[in-house]
């Protein structure tokens, strides 16, 4: 059974790779479905579904086709953090968010939300979670894909 969640991985790890690396996000993708293929990569015991795939590519190449409006709105709802010192990791959880929040109305905003925090919490570090969520959560807001708290 595919799984978003796990298409998301496979958007993150391009992305983080690609951001290290500095090579293009193409190049990462491919490099991961050939590790994928020769049997590297996620610990998983099955392949990488079609569905996956499609979905991950779609995630990766839209935030980086995006990638100078997305790093605008981080950067605007972030507070006292620039944008290259935060954590290379949270920086691309944010990346993935941001795109879903901006280009993708199909997925309902808290699912990006709480995807984001689960990605936080698996790939980040203790202080992940909160960092990401806080972001997120004033991406979603200044987008008008979440609810103001303020009744």
């Amino acid at each position: 059974m595919a799984s978003r969640r796990r298409a998301r991985e496979y958007a993150l790890q391009a992305l983080y790779t690609a951001d290290l690396t500095e090579q293009t996000v193409p190049a990462a993708l491919a490099a991961l479905w050939e590790g994928l293929i020769d049997g590297e990569g996620i610990d998983d015991s099955r392949p990488a579904e079609s569905e996956e795939i499609e979905f991950a590519q779609r995630l990766a190449h839209g935030a980086d086709a995006k990638r100078e409006d997305i790093d605008a709105l981080i950067e605007e709802c972030s507070t006292n953090w620039r944008l290259p010192r935060m954590p290379v990791v949270d920086r691309n959880i944010l990346r993935l968010a941001a795109y879903e929040l901006m280009e993708c109305t199909d997925i309902p905003a808290n699912v990006s939300v709480n995807e984001a925090i689960e990605l936080a919490k698996k790939y980040g570090t203790k202080e992940s979670r909160a960092f990401v969520n806080g972001i997120v959560d004033r991406m979603g807001r200044k987008l008008d894909r979440l609810e103001s708290r303020r009744k």
